[in-house]
């Protein structure tokens, strides 16, 4: 009977496991089937045409942008406060509650956060429909994901590294920034990662805070278009699905590739700690 058990519980995996993969398959499979065709030399670095015939190398620039500018800011952020929470806060009272309010902004739909930026980065402190206030906007959206994934990761370094080094001698600073977070590090790079997910598949709160001007940005004070509004745009106006899943192949493989980068990245880091 036992035996029995096993093998069903054996088989619900394996069968959970298929599904996750053939709907991620069938998924990527349709969007390469519709799009594939459209994708060029042109298409990807010609500038965009209302009439359908340009490019997206003004999206793609846009997107870039928006994935830059909210990493270099949140990342440093997030890190920080999960050190705080993690390596010196006392577990008390105040540390839950903070842990709370992460959480409870993990929650938050994202037209929510569009319209706070709308009214705080846009209006109040007069940045504009522009690139800046949508990264900024993101920024708040993806910290609660840096900050969570890396306080679970600096709980996976274990105790006696940290009694280890502070018996020889170090301080603590010293201690975090030579033995823990090298440590912490591929785990750290995991949350990066699932915040570039979360960027570049945002579209409310960037069409609310960085507008929808199909043009190469001068600055970060322009306003702009990424793909995900760009694929949501020509879909709703023009009804044109083919391109849409043109620029959805084009985000998938600028995705995959910062996926593998930061794997690879996370590889040799592994590599150096260990010698």
């Amino acid at each position: 009977m036992r035996q029995v058990k096993d093998n069903i519980f054996r088989g619900l995996l394996w069968f959970s496991a298929f599904l996750s993969v053939a709907v991620l398959v069938m998924i990527v499979g349709f969007i390469f089937y519709k799009g594939i065709g459209l994708i060029s030399f042109d298409f990807i670095f010609g500038n965009y045409s209302p009439d359908g015939d340009g490019g997206i190398w003004p999206m793609i620039v846009t997107t870039i942008y928006t994935i830059g500018i909210s990493l270099v800011i949140a990342t440093p952020i997030g890190i920080l406060a999960a050190l705080y929470l993690q390596e010196y806060a006392k577990q008390g009272r105040l540390v839950k509650i903070i842990r709370f309010a992460t959480e409870s902004l993990t929650g938050i739909p994202s037209i929510i956060y569009g319209l706070f930026g709308a009214v705080f980065f846009v209006t109040t402190l007069k940045f504009g429909m522009s690139i800046l206030a949508a990264s900024l906007t993101l920024t708040i959206i993806v910290l609660p994901v840096i900050i969570r994934t890396t306080e679970e990761a600096l709980k996976t370094v274990p105790q006696a590294y940290r009694e280890g080094s502070l018996a020889l001698g170090t301080t603590k600073l010293q201690t975090l920034y030579k033995v823990i977070l090298p440590n912490a590090m591929p785990g750290i790079l995991s949350g990066i990662i699932l915040s570039i997910g979360r960027i570049v598949g945002e579209s409310a709160a960037i069409f609310l805070t960085a507008g929808t001007v199909a043009a190469l940005p001068e600055s970060i004070f322009s306003s702009a278009r990424t793909l995900t509004v760009h694929s949501y745009l020509v879909t709703q106006e023009a009804g044109d699905i083919e391109l849409a899943a043109a620029v959805g192949i084009v985000l998938i493989v600028i995705i995959l590739a910062i996926n593998l980068s930061a794997t690879y990245l996370s590889k040799k880091l592994n590599k150096a700690d260990q010698k």
